[in-house]
């Protein structure tokens, strides 16, 4: 009898959690899939789930935190999503875990408050920073006509 493998050995997941006045987990699962290769992303109502090899995964957290330092949060998953010993669908009722999630997120702005106070800034410098966002990041809206040669192209 063959021994079974499951399928997610030799991958590693990733919890990023967004606490950040310029990034949304949507803005922030946009980003991350631009620049990843072959990894898993999930967007989550707290951030994202990145799962994939330990190669894949780690230098797109890094690029991933690059976006807001002070704001955006790391965590490692202890159990690959669908493991059989933790996953909700075999116990019912919210993912385990998840609780201390919500705990978490209600104190990460402490954090980023005291990341921001060692980085130098103060209250009026940190509310300018997260004010701050790049032009080419800020939504356009689209122009009707643009909207309109759009749909008609893509009519048979």
């Amino acid at each position: 009898m063959a021994e079974y493998i499951p399928n997610y050995q030799g991958t590693v997941t990733k919890y990023v959690f967004v606490e950040s006045p310029l990034l949304t987990p949507k803005d922030l699962a946009v980003k991350a899939y631009e620049i990843s290769a072959g990894v898993m992303i999930k967007e989550t109502c707290f951030g994202l789930q990145v799962t994939g090899t330990p190669e894949e995964v780690e230098p797109l957290i890094e690029a991933i935190r690059e976006f807001d330092p002070t704001h955006i949060f790391i965590k490692d998953r202890g159990f690959p999503p669908g493991d059989e010993r933790r996953c909700r669908a075999n116990l019912g009722g919210a993912r385990p875990g998840y609780l201390g999630h919500e705990f978490e997120m209600q104190r990460v702005r402490y954090i980023s408050h005291g990341l921001g106070r060692v980085a130098g800034m103060d209250d009026t410098e940190m509310h300018a920073a997260a004010a701050r966002r790049p032009e080419e990041e800020r939504a356009r809206p689209l122009d009707p006509r643009r909207l309109k040669k759009l749909i008609e192209a893509e009519e048979p």
